[in-house]
């Protein structure tokens, strides 16, 4: 049980920029961070959630209430995902050979389609979180745990890129079928509690997964920049979908 909290707080350290009070590093809980991902989102969820209901009680101007909760998600993570997001656009918009966009993926200059990519995102996100319901909470809640279980999900089930930090982890059966029994009851307790809207859900893990098979296709194998990069795309289709149920256009 200790090393699955040290996983915890380790990926908590890692992925989250909220501070955490255990400053540790514990090598034998290391391939247990994956298990705790969905957890950490969740913790980002419940913030973004509160941030939501706390925006409508005090009726904050539509476009303030969407800028707030358009940066909340970057700034609670240190933008890291943000970052392999455009990591992934700068490589795979090269339409170079696979080789080359491996190179361009570590090149730690910002290229053309890494900021038309970032612009695209941002105001796609605000766009659609200023239509949003003011009770869209409980979607935010769920909608990090649902996206980072997908990512947890990515990184223990597919071939890693040499170059990746997950190449010399142990792939487990056992684990891939934990993470996949926790989404299925993440997207559960959603139809349950959200009925409808939470079809948000599932438009985020299919939005992850066209993403996913567009950057592993690209760039032969699985890294953590594909993984924030498939994250911050179904992170944004979830909330799209939720824009479309909630307002009655299906």
């Amino acid at each position: 049980m200790k090393s699955y909290l040290h996983a915890f707080a380790m990926c908590q350290s890692m992925f989250c920029a909220i501070p955490c009070p255990w400053k540790l590093w514990d090598e034998k809980a290391r391939d247990k961070m994956l298990l705790a991902l969905p957890w950490v989102g969740l913790e980002i969820g419940a913030l973004w959630a509160a941030l939501a209901w706390l925006t409508a009680y005090l009726g904050l101007p539509g476009p303030v209430r969407g800028l707030l909760l358009c940066a909340f998600p970057y700034v609670i993570t240190g933008s890291i995902h943000l970052d392999g997001f455009m990591d992934v656009c700068d490589a795979v918009g090269s339409c170079r050979c696979a080789e080359r966009r491996r190179e361009i993926l570590k090149d730690p200059h910002v290229g053309s389609f890494a900021v038309i990519g970032l612009g695209l995102v941002l105001l796609s996100q605000f766009a659609l979180l200023v239509s949003a319901a003011e009770d869209a909470g409980g979607v935010l809640l769920l909608l990090p745990a649902v996206s980072r279980c997908c990512s947890a999900l990515a990184i223990t089930g597919l071939k890693p890129m040499p170059t990746s930090q997950y190449a010399a982890q142990n792939p487990s059966r056992a684990r891939l079928w934990l993470l996949g029994i926790l989404l299925a009851l993440l997207l559960g307790v959603g139809a349950l509690l959200l009925g409808a809207e939470a079809l948000a859900l599932a438009g985020c893990a299919a939005g992850y997964g066209l993403a996913l098979r567009r950057g592993y296709r690209s760039l032969g194998g699985m890294n953590g920049d594909i993984a924030g990069y498939a994250l911050t795309i179904g992170e944004l289709c979830g909330i799209g979908t939720y824009v479309v149920t909630a307002g009655g256009w299906l």
